[in-house]
């Protein structure tokens, strides 16, 4: 099928509200196509029904270790496994069929979740069973990731993607605050084990919605084999050139150092308890401060996917970056010198707002500045970034804080933040300079007529629109 050469309609909307109301909400002109309106509406049951693990996993680790150590080393398999899958995927996403690769992913982790949930039945407490479950998690997960972020510039035209990443976002996110507040909710009532089986089915969704896509066509990179005619070879060869093409492209380079900096520096969460304990007189061993804490900044990245209205049409996507990293840690120096919980809460949710904006344009500039040919092994080094970007935080506040107190550092932080992206602005002025390139005419939309069997998505440049078989 030829790609769709009528933009989706600039009106398109969630709902019928009139358009000055429309242009502050939801930006939901990314679903008029219908490929990504699948995925997309699989990802929302999967987000909320797929993510009782995250609760269900550290739980019965505990339950049978009585440990957290256990739970720590959980942790550090799944980072590492994510990471191996990232790189690896990535690079076989620009020699292989990514919606073969998608479905491949998403049934392995369907699988995964139903190991644990026989396992659960089954009376296991065996660590070494539950951790080579979390290998299996990590290591599928980290495929799906790199895999959907390099898919997703092949359904939606490129004027859209910041409204496509903010509607993926928002799921993520919504589904990070209510799946764990449910899992928590029914795990006394169902038991881990069912939750493990949710997870599981709630997956199929997302089966469906890869399974109905077209076949994406393979990037330029795939016709490229080693000596002995493999893929496989092929790609692990090529795994460096994500690095590398992120290193050489110095808008990009500016984009990953500014949410580097905003990560590492910025990113307190580690020291939560400990401030709650002694800035907000918590409870010892945690209470409601300290879940307040916690529960602020997602509820404030869920607010502004709730209005991506605002931004998504934006154009002058640097500056949206760098400006929403220093408003962010002009947010956790408000946070840090709070004298009362209700001003540190409205800063963090503050900060989760702006980190929104942040992280969508991160993705839409990268996206945009990829081709097609190495977008895969770029999403996996990016992937590698932005997991390992936390870890990294938690050490370093960790550390200080216990040097030199929560407020300081979690001051210091954000000062930090302003300070390094300030200079990143100034030393790349391709940050402060780029801007979206602007749409032409937007013409009227007709309507596309039904796709016919076996009919691929046309590898057109990423300005055109991608559409599904409806």
């Amino acid at each position: 099928m030829s790609a769709a050469t009528a933009r989706p309609p600039r009106s398109s909307t969630c709902s019928s509200r009139p358009a000055s109301a429309r242009s502050f909400a939801v930006d939901c002109r990314p679903l008029a196509v219908p490929a990504f309106r699948r995925m997309w509406a699989a990802s929302v049951v999967c987000a909320v029904g797929g993510s009782f693990s995250v609760v269900a996993v550290p739980t019965q680790l505990f339950t049978v270790t009585g440990s957290s150590a256990a739970v720590g080393a959980a942790a550090g398999v799944s980072l590492a496994a994510l990471i191996v899958a990232a790189v690896w995927s990535g690079a076989l996403a620009d020699v292989m069929d990514r919606r073969t690769m998608l479905l491949a992913a998403h049934l392995g982790l369907a699988l995964t979740y139903a190991a644990l949930w026989i396992q659960a039945v089954l009376g296991g407490r065996s660590v070494p069973v539950l951790l080579v479950a979390v290998a299996f998690q990590g290591l599928t997960y980290g495929t799906v990731m790199t895999t959907t972020g390099a898919t997703v510039p092949s359904l939606v035209p490129a004027e859209l993607l910041p409204a496509a990443n903010s509607l993926s976002s928002l799921v993520r996110y919504g589904g990070s605050i209510l799946g764990p507040v449910l899992a928590g909710m029914l795990a006394p009532v169902i038991g881990l084990g069912t939750l493990y089986l949710f997870d599981a089915v709630a997956l199929l969704a997302v089966v469906w919605a890869v399974a109905m896509l077209p076949p994406l066509p393979l990037p330029p990179a795939a016709g490229v084999t080693d000596a002995g005619g493999g893929r496989v070879s092929s790609a692990a060869r090529r795994m460096p050139a994500g690095f590398r093409h992120l290193a050489a492209d110095r808008l990009l380079v500016a984009v990953l150092a500014v949410d580097l900096a905003a990560m590492v520096f910025g990113m307190p969460s580690a020291l939560f308890p400990e401030l709650a304990r002694h800035a907000f007189d918590d409870t010892a061993g945690g209470g409601p401060e300290t879940g307040l804490l916690y529960a602020a900044y997602p509820a404030g990245v869920f607010a502004a996917g709730l209005l991506s209205g605002t931004f998504t049409r934006a154009r002058r996507h640097g500056v949206l970056v760098a400006g929403a990293a220093i408003a962010w840690g002009i947010a956790v120096v408000l946070a840090g010198l709070a004298a009362e919980l209700w001003i540190a809460l409205g800063a963090l949710a503050l900060g989760g707002a702006v980190n929104f904006v942040l992280s969508t344009f991160r993705t839409t500039i990268t996206q945009a500045r990829t081709g097609d040919a190495v977008r895969g092994r770029v999403q996996g080094a990016l992937t590698v970034v932005l997991v390992g970007g936390p870890q990294i935080a938690n050490l370093l506040h960790g550390v200080a804080g216990a040097a030199y107190g929560p407020r300081i550092v979690v001051c210091a932080g954000g000062l930090l933040t302003v300070a390094a992206v300030t200079g990143i602005a100034w030393a790349i002025p391709d940050l402060r300079r780029y801007t979206a390139p602007a749409l032409a005419t937007e013409p009227a939309v007709t309507p596309m007529p039904p796709a016919a069997p076996g009919d691929r998505i046309s590898p057109a440049p990423a300005s055109r629109a991608r559409a599904g078989r409806r």
